[in-house]
């Protein structure tokens, strides 16, 4: 057998072993806060990036179009974010987050950063730009793949 399949077989062993251990230590800290994962996720989005269109949402996340919906209404529900029509496009719905929902996931977030902090403590700073661009490259090519198949 070729090592170069070898090689990056065994790559992608050690890569989705870690990549197990590092999600469930995540979503341990972020279950703590009352959050699911995908709550969690939609909420981190709007706090970085501001009042979205549900459907922009999605695909950020990785949720679908129905998926997206029910965790929006669950978020509605809880108080954490608002659902109006945009002014532009009444088709459109813009999530935002209410000051409640900001509250959260700004706490939320500061635990998750620190926990994510000690999890690559054990890399340099050189390190940790290197497994970025390494992934970025893996999953830019993954996805290159897909889009050929």
């Amino acid at each position: 057998m070729n090592r170069g399949i070898q090689g990056a077989d065994h790559v992608w062993l050690v890569m989705m072993k870690a990549m197990r251990a590092l999600t469930r230590y995540a979503a341990a800290g972020i279950e703590e806060t009352g959050l699911g994962l995908s709550d969690f996720g939609v909420l981190e989005v709007l706090l970085h990036k501001g009042p979205l269109p549900v459907n922009t949402i999605g695909p950020v996340v990785d949720l679908t179009a129905g998926s997206i919906s029910i965790a929006v209404d669950r978020l509605v529900e809880k108080g954490l974010v608002s659902r109006v029509e945009s002014a532009e496009d009444r088709r459109v719905r813009i999530v935002a987050l209410t000051p409640c929902g900001k509250d959260l996931i700004a706490g939320a977030f500061r635990k998750h950063s620190l926990q994510m902090k000690r999890v690559f403590s054990e890399l340099s700073p050189e390190e940790l730009r290197g497994l970025e661009t390494a992934l970025k490259k893996v999953g830019k090519r993954a996805a290159a793949l897909m889009e050929e198949s």
